[in-house]
């Protein structure tokens, strides 16, 4: 697989929810801090978005926001101060329904939005949320598209389930995922510090295809110069400036990701999963472990285990 879908593929959505919004006239909410990752589509009206630490931006029919880092943020028809508490507006809305806000009588009518919020578990959370920006506003027409029409299958599956929802609703919102992540990268300046950065930077991306496709490899930061057709020195400096990372650490941390998922997994043996990511001392492979995912591998393994035997 290319790195995108390797990293894609090690996350695990879960706890989707989804629900639609009808407004008229003036109208403000205000949305709390939230774990996973948010996705919002307009799809009548316009209304402005204000992501705490940030600036206000104007959404219009056909764009979408992503919201991948928890942060507070307002919705308002027109730029506001403050609003209604987005749970309180919520609470009566089953999922895959509609809120209604404003515009009296049976309400609303000016404005739709239909939104998903997934949570995200699996070795490379953590790391590719970071590497996301707070807001991501989405306007090629293609690709909004498809978020649009992931956000109203999923909202489908919510709101009239049948055989098969929840398997269903977990590809959604991993095709929801994706589109973020193309999008994103089809954005992203190469100067941007990150993952995503990396593969967008097309002196780099060469070398992050080369490790992820052999992770077991002894690679070198020359060997690694030579795949992005650079000068070891030229190559170290800058994978270092868009990645945040030397080519060791980065090779490091995603062979150590890819270890934490098999264990967390399988009950394979740490020494095989070691193997795998290409040490040959368990030893070593378990000090790597330690530093990067913060527990030995025994320990990891066995806490997973638990946790599938109680699952």
């Amino acid at each position: 697989m290319d790195p995108l879908s390797d990293i894609v593929s090690l996350l695990h959505p879960h706890d989707c929810v989804a629900a639609g919004f009808d407004a008229a006239g003036d109208w403000s909410i205000q949305f709390e801090a939230h774990e996973g990752m948010k996705c919002n589509a307009v799809l009548k009206g316009a209304c402005w978005i204000a992501v705490k630490g940030e600036t206000p931006v104007r959404l219009d029919a056909g764009d979408c926001a992503i919201l991948p880092r928890g942060r507070p943020f307002l919705l308002s028809s027109k730029p506001m101060r403050s609003g209604q508490d987005a749970q309180i507006l919520y609470a009566p809305v089953r999922h895959g329904g509609t809120a209604v806000y404003g515009g009296g009588g049976g309400g609303g009518g000016e404005f739709y939005m239909t939104g998903a919020r997934f949570l995200l578990s699996g070795p490379p959370a953590d790391p590719l949320l970071r590497s996301l920006p707070p807001l991501i506003i989405v306007q090629t027409r293609s690709e909004g598209d498809t978020l649009r029409w992931t956000l109203d299958r999923i909202a489908a599956e919510l709101r009239d389930p049948k055989a098969g929802s929840t398997l269903s609703i977990t590809h959604l919102s991993h095709l929801l995922l994706l589109q973020v992540m193309r999008c994103h990268l089809a954005s992203a300046a190469p100067e941007g510090v990150g993952w995503l950065a990396a593969l967008s930077d097309p002196q780099i991306a060469p070398a992050i295809a080369a490790m992820h496709d052999d992770p077991a490899r002894p690679w070198t930061v020359q060997k690694l110069a030579t795949v992005a057709a650079q000068s070891r020195t030229s190559f170290a400096v800058r994978f270092r400036r868009v990645t945040g990372q030397t080519p060791i650490e980065y090779l490091t941390e995603w062979r150590m990701l890819l270890a934490a998922d098999r264990l967390r997994r399988t009950g394979v043996s740490v020494a095989r999963v070691a193997a795998e990511v290409g040490y040959v001392s368990e030893s070593a492979f378990g000090v790597a472990f330690k530093r990067v995912m913060g527990e030995p591998p025994r320990r990891f393994a066995r806490d997973r285990a638990v946790h599938r035997a109680a699952g």
